[in-house]
């Protein structure tokens, strides 16, 4: 696995990987807005996830998860730290561990 300075480094890197499509967080789900699905905890892998601390506060912590759907849609997902944590199922949480 890759180590990146920044996140914007990882995403260039992992979209020329790939991993192309973006993810949003749903309290049950991912979704894909641009193909109109919603992929359920028990379809999908986290292949990668990558940590990135603000210097300056940590309101700009934040993790980047890169994610295989068992359909072979490859995207990523990229969290704050802790924003989501109450507002996602347990399936969800064990996920993004």
């Amino acid at each position: 696995m890759n180590n990146y300075d920044t996140l914007s480094e990882a995403i260039n890197d992992l979209q020329q990987r790939g991993y192309t499509y973006d993810f949003n967080l749903k309290p049950e789900c991912l979704q894909c807005a641009s193909l109109n699905i919603e992929i359920q905890p028990e379809d999908f892998d986290v292949d990668e996830t990558h940590r990135f601390e603000g210097m300056s506060s940590t309101d700009d912590n934040s993790v980047l998860y890169a994610i295989s759907s068992k359909d072979g849609i490859k995207g990523l997902l990229v969290d704050a730290y802790g924003v989501y944590a109450e507002n996602i199922s347990e399936e969800m949480r064990k996920k993004l561990r």
